[in-house]
């Protein structure tokens, strides 16, 4: 799920990202296309998997940052069959890629490409490619920033997912 931590500041909030393991892209791309027109900040310290990680693509690279503590998780996309059995989804998959900036798809490309096994982004080369957050970056902690409403998710069957989150 999409956990957002909020913190006033003078025009917008910050949005931080920690312990997320995906889901529903469809449902992510709502949620950063939300995040990307109010101009809030995001804010990657933790756990960003699946179909979080479309953050990098659909929030302008000015408005994301990771700590220290980021670590970005992709694999390719997959789905429930009528059966209610995960499968592939290669046109999920190529939908994830187009949402990703050119230079993710490189070093996921560098990497052997999507598979059905999480690669993991992190340390210096995930620095290389994320603004890594100034001492002043993270103006929210989740104990004292006020908590906003999560996506919620569904298993219906025939929506791609990025995820290999437990029925």
């Amino acid at each position: 799920m999409i956990a957002a931590v909020l913190t006033a500041t003078s025009a917008c909030a910050t949005v931080v990202l920690s312990g997320d393991s995906g889901g529903k892209m469809e449902e992510y791309a709502a949620r950063f296309q939300q995040v990307r027109a109010s101009g809030d900040t995001v804010v990657i310290d933790g756990n960003c998997l699946s179909a979080c990680t479309m953050v990098l693509g659909l929030v302008p690279r000015n408005q994301v940052c990771a700590t220290e503590n980021a670590v970005l998780g992709f694999h390719a996309a997959w789905m429930y069959d009528t059966s209610g059995n995960r499968v592939a989804s290669p046109s999920g998959t190529r939908d994830l890629m187009r949402a990703y900036p050119a230079s993710i798809r490189a070093w996921i490309a560098r990497n052997g490409g999507l598979k059905p096994d999480m690669m993991y982004l992190r340390g210096r080369a995930l620095a290389a490619i994320v603004k890594p957050c100034g001492d002043g970056s993270r103006t929210a902690s989740a104990t004292s920033a006020k908590r906003a409403g999560t996506v919620g998710r569904s298993l219906a069957s025939g929506t791609p997912r990025a995820s290999f989150d437990a029925r």
